[in-house]
């Protein structure tokens, strides 16, 4: 016990200024319950190995402190929907503590922890339906490959939370890199900080690129990395049929992380216009939108940044988001057709068979992970057979054995995604005190290129009632 109390905590952020943060404590849990640990996680983050998930849980609920932590809530603002909203701030969250690890800083971070002065109407509580789905997300992206928040540890709890009903409040840890936001910038920008707004960038390029601290032109460099990684990041979505559902400016990490994803959804039948939030009655932030609500957001940050980045190197990084954007786009798409060799066609014929898999209404996963085991067997209507006669001539230019394509293509397209019904019947029983399901499709998810045939379930498509599930922001 005595370990987990002089854990590690290293906290660059709270050594800041205090107009970035109100530091506080959290509301405890009268009764609270083990859901879940994240062991592979928590070794990562330094906790010993043969750590008992219990002995951590009145540290997360708040009845005990580690030393040397240094909780707060952070401030910022953003453009929600488009609209701005000079004050957001964590409203349910409080940042634990900051600690180093092999894989850099890491920011531990308490969800549902109670009131902050950010929390505006709201009671700073989680419901366990939306705190199941954050966890669950968090780990089926790290393990595809999309850089995101994940979660060391969840718990549940007895106390009423009311939302459009009555349900049951939870917490969880997120891990992420950081968790400042494009929003952090533009609080301060917009609100008469603005001359903390270096203070800022420096904490970023020392806690996160020492190797910028040498440039002569450092702020207008992280502005690039800043793109690069967010245009890179949305790529990594589209090609693996995410949609967030919320890209506020607010919600936008500045190290290219998918963060605060609330009502998100990976896609069942192929539908670039798929809105996954309820909310979105404009559809402002549907599946096709996401990459041109990526660049809104670059140029938001910019506005925030005008003062401290050279304005025609800015334009340049600005016009360079499609570039960053379609480069990785097109690199994965190329991987999962298992092609190795650039041909400037290739993504018309990306584009060819994404507008076939949308006529005839196919699944996205269960598509491109068939296309990986016998392609052939896909098409059977005039377009898709002369579409496939096109790829092989393509496939013609390539120089590596069939053998080597088979195996890139299996580690490109996932059996396994978190599809929302999945999700949905997790919760249902989790809400019944039942967490087998939710801790089976964790087991799952941490393989998702897996054959795995013991798990061929959680690789259906949808069932009739689980096409027509609405997820909205309220958590």
């Amino acid at each position: 016990m005595h370990e987990l109390e002089n854990f590690k905590f290293i906290n660059p952020f709270a050594n800041l200024p205090e107009d970035f943060f109100h530091k506080q404590n959290w509301t405890p849990f009268d009764n609270p319950k083990l859901i879940h640990f994240n062991k592979e996680l928590a070794e990562l983050l330094g906790f010993p190995k043969d750590l008992n998930a219990e002995d951590l849980v009145p540290y997360i609920n708040g009845n005990k402190a580690f030393k040397h932590s240094a909780p707060l809530s952070m401030a910022y603002a953003g453009h929600q929907f488009g609209s701005w909203v000079p004050q957001l701030g964590d409203g349910r969250g409080i940042l634990l503590g900051q600690i180093q690890t092999k894989e850099g800083l890491m920011d531990l971070h308490i969800k549902g922890a109670g009131k902050t002065p950010y929390s505006r109407f709201g009671d700073g509580r989680a419901v366990l339906r939306s705190t199941i789905r954050e966890y669950l997300c968090g780990e089926a992206m790290h393990h595809l490959g999309i850089p995101s928040s994940r979660s060391l540890i969840m718990i549940g709890s007895d106390e009423p939370v009311f939302r459009e009903t009555t349900e049951f409040g939870a917490m969880m840890v997120r891990v992420a890199k950081t968790h400042i936001r494009f929003g952090h910038f533009e609080y301060l920008m917009h609100n008469k900080k603005s001359e903390l707004i270096p203070i800022l960038l420096d904490h970023v390029i020392e806690s996160y690129f020492p190797d910028l601290k040498e440039s002569e032109d450092c702020y207008t460099d992280l502005f690039e990395k800043i793109v690069s990684s967010t245009a890179s990041l949305i790529a990594k979505w589209q090609a693996f049929g995410f949609a967030h559902g919320v890209m506020n400016t607010d919600n936008m990490s500045v190290l290219g992380e998918t963060f605060d994803f609330g009502p998100f959804g990976f896609l069942d039948e192929y539908n670039p216009s798929f809105i996954c939030n309820h909310s979105d009655l404009g559809g402002r932030y549907a599946f096709n939108n996401q990459p041109s609500i990526g660049l809104w957001n670059c140029h938001a940050l910019a506005a925030a940044l005008k003062d401290h980045i050279e304005i025609e190197r800015t334009k340049d990084i600005i016009n360079s988001y499609e570039r960053f954007f379609y480069d990785e786009l097109t690199a994965i798409f190329r991987r999962k057709l298992g092609l190795t060799i650039e041909q400037s066609d290739d993504l018309k014929l990306i584009e060819a068979f994404l507008s076939w898999m949308q006529k005839n209404k196919k699944d996205y996963t269960i598509t491109f992970r068939g296309f990986t085991r016998d392609p052939n067997s896909l098409f059977e209507d005039a377009e898709g057979k002369a579409w496939y006669e096109q790829y092989q001539r393509r496939l013609s230019l390539e120089q590596i054995s069939p053998e080597k394509r088979g195996k890139m293509m299996a580690q490109a397209n996932p059996k396994f995604v978190l599809r929302n019904y999945l999700a949905q019947e997790a919760i249902q029983d989790a809400e019944k005190s039942d967490f087998t399901r939710l801790i089976k499709l964790l087991e799952v998810l941490k393989n998702p290129y897996a054959e795995n045939p013991e798990f061929d379930d959680f690789a259906k498509a949808p069932p009739e009632w689980g096409k027509k599930l609405e997820i909205s922001c309220s958590s």
